[in-house]
């Protein structure tokens, strides 16, 4: 058995590709548009030639009202290679850092469908460092 991939649903496609591609950096592996159920599946990942997990963006077409957050999903984690550096991207782009990396380890944010995202340090912590290091946590995460 292996892991492929994690689903969520999305009321803004190109919102949610912004957030995933050009902050998180991933890639759009595949794409498949079905009219007669009205939805958009979009795969991402990090590299179409690699057999790695990926993240499915299911936009339905008629969907008019926000989606409501299951209590039994947590969320989806990266990992990064400068947790400053993706914060930053992130913050840049518009997004709140709900949970900063105070301890050059671990942050969280959500995408615009609010979807808990948490970005981890790939090997040890990073040394603290400001503005991260003091500030406060924002919102749930």
């Amino acid at each position: 058995m292996r892991y492929l991939h994690t689903m969520v649903r999305v009321r803004d496609l190109d919102a949610a590709l912004r957030f995933f591609c050009e902050g998180l950096g991933l890639r759009e592996i595949r794409r498949r548009d079905d009219e007669r159920g009205r939805y958009t599946l979009v795969f991402l990942g990090l590299d179409p030639a690699a057999d790695s997990p990926q993240i499915e963006l299911t936009y339905n077409w008629d969907q008019k009202e926000p989606y409501t957050i299951g209590r039994n999903f947590g969320h989806v984690a990266y990992e990064v290679g400068d947790i400053y550096a993706a914060c930053q991207r992130m913050a840049d782009l518009g997004y709140v850092i709900h949970r900063p990396p105070r301890d050059g380890r671990m942050a969280f944010l959500r995408s615009p469908d609010q979807v808990s995202v948490e970005l981890l340090q790939a090997g040890s912590a990073l040394p603290p460092r400001e503005p991260w290091a003091s500030m406060p946590n924002t919102g749930e995460w």
